[in-house]
């Protein structure tokens, strides 16, 4: 997993609060596709939790697939969820969700609380993604289900050439991220990756949506310093070197994730919980 500078990441989120939703073209198209895949999940969540919802881009399409159930808003970042709410009541598009600010590494919710885990693009901003699958499993009652989305390797693979590894994240690769939710408590993972290619009109435009969405260098220990002009102009001639037929053609890896929590199977001083099925015997 990438290495992030929790508070950097959480103050860029809150300043791109205005901008986000236009610039996260990604996060968007993501969302729809995991959107789809609902399709062939069988489930009726009473309570589902929108995790790192930003500015709440899934949450009608959700509450319109699942009518009964409750919506759980969650962002680390509150002008994002401020943004939400004065969207909605200009727009009055969909019920108001429940929201909550606050940090998945410490979800204030109840253990088995949640039926549904959604989470669009979020894990990879989280300084210990670990740690934020694990309260997701606490939080998950059992036969729950977890549904992610998160960055894979080769993401910005373009940017990073151009501008040296120590200036790029480097996200975890699909296999990490399944043995993550194992080890978190979920079940048999099923995990998948493709690649996605977004053009844009050149390097500055490319920057210009990752400053727009608050999705900029976050990493502990980086330079405070700004790129010096030469900097700049390498990367800008570098860039400008990949484009084809006027566009710059920019890579992303999106990896999908979802498991179910089972049932516990200890408590929790380590006894082992043994289940038996139960035989009804009936005699002439």
């Amino acid at each position: 997993m990438p290495e992030i500078d929790a508070n950097v990441a959480r103050r860029r989120f809150a300043r791109a609060a205005a901008t986000y939703a236009a610039a996260a073209r990604l996060e968007a198209e993501v969302g729809s596709r995991m959107l789809e895949r609902l399709d062939y999940l069988k489930l009726a969540p009473r309570r589902i939790l929108e995790a790192g919802c930003g500015p709440g881009r899934e949450s009608g399409a959700l509450l319109k697939r699942y009518p009964g159930a409750e919506l759980v808003e969650l962002d680390y970042a509150l002008p994002m969820l401020r943004r939400e709410r004065s969207l909605l009541s200009r727009l009055a598009r969909r019920p108001a969700a429940m929201q909550v600010c606050g940090d998945l590494r410490q979800l204030p919710l109840a253990e088995g609380s949640i039926d549904l885990a959604w989470s669009n693009m979020a894990l990879h901003w989280m300084a210990d993604p670990q740690a934020a699958l694990w309260e997701l499993a606490r939080a998950v009652a059992p036969g729950g289900l977890l549904l992610l989305s998160t960055l894979g390797p080769d993401t910005l693979a373009e940017l990073r050439a151009a501008a040296g590894g120590g200036r790029v994240h480097r996200f975890a690769d699909m296999h990490d991220v399944g043995d993550a939710l194992v080890a978190a408590g979920f079940s048999a993972p099923v995990m998948d990756a493709e690649r996605l290619t977004m053009t844009y009109t050149g390097g500055e435009a490319l920057l210009a949506d990752l400053r727009a969405s608050g999705q900029t260098f976050a990493a502990p220990g980086r330079s405070r310093g700004l790129a010096g002009r030469r900097f700049r102009s390498a990367l800008a001639d570098a860039l400008q070197a990949r484009m084809r037929e006027g566009r710059l053609p920019v890579t992303f890896e999106v990896v999908y994730g979802h498991a179910w929590k089972d049932a516990p199977r200890k408590w929790a001083d380590g006894r082992s919980i043994v289940q038996f099925a139960s035989r009804l015997h009936l005699r002439d």
